[in-house]
């Protein structure tokens, strides 16, 4: 489906949920068959971050369309998002189309405050030493949330980030150590970074697989 129908019918569904959208980005990959994208909106309980709709679509059929919770946190735009709903049929019509991600936007509530309650919960558990740290990123690379190369690059903004937010040494601070690294990737690897992130830091509400691991 053209990407642009994906876009107008997450933007007609979000309006009638009276959501006001304060910001959208979006980016191709591959001459344009992939398109990742994120509107901001402006219905979040923390000054520490603005809720964020994911929205994906491909014309080369590699994913199907998809929208998924997240946020982006207010001082440095680094996002995190939950799991992603999928789309799974053709589509003959814009109005089927509506319909069906007006759907998918009505679980959208819940998985909310799932992501925002793991980043809350985050915020107070602390890394006991660097080495604890250490471990997470490498498993973290093993995971296919970073690339190896940049393992090294993640730890140092770990110790002494860009934002003075994360200073304090808590997961919290580890996860946007990441999303700080990644925003030097493409579009199509940023997506299978927070994709890969959701599993490591337990986004959705599962048991998040990079503790369990370490």
């Amino acid at each position: 489906m053209p990407h642009i129908d994906v876009i107008d019918a997450v933007t007609e569904v979000v309006k009638a949920h009276d959501w006001q959208i304060v910001n959208e980005k979006y980016g191709l990959a591959h001459d344009g068959q992939k398109l990742f994208g994120v509107m901001e909106i402006n219905k979040s309980s923390s000054s520490d971050w603005i809720r964020s709709i994911g929205i994906r679509n491909s014309h080369d059929k590699s994913f199907g369309a998809g929208i998924t919770a997240g946020i982006s946190v207010m001082v440095c735009s680094n996002l995190a998002f939950g799991g992603t709903m999928v789309i799974k049929r053709r589509h003959t019509s814009q109005f089927e189309l509506t319909e069906l991600i007006a759907r998918a936007v009505e679980s959208l509530e819940n998985e909310f405050l799932i992501t925002e309650t793991v980043c809350e919960d985050m915020k107070v558990q602390y890394f006991k030493n660097d080495d604890d740290a250490r471990a997470c990123i490498v498993r973290a690379a093993e995971m296919g949330v970073i690339n190896s190369s940049d393992i090294v690059p993640v730890f140092k903004e770990f110790k002494n980030p860009t934002h003075e937010d994360f200073t304090e040494p808590t997961r919290w601070s580890l996860m946007n150590a990441i999303t700080e690294t990644v925003k030097k990737y493409t579009p199509l690897r940023v997506d299978h970074t927070y994709l890969a992130l959701n599993r490591a830091f337990g986004l959705d509400g599962h048991r998040p697989e990079l503790w369990n691991r370490v």
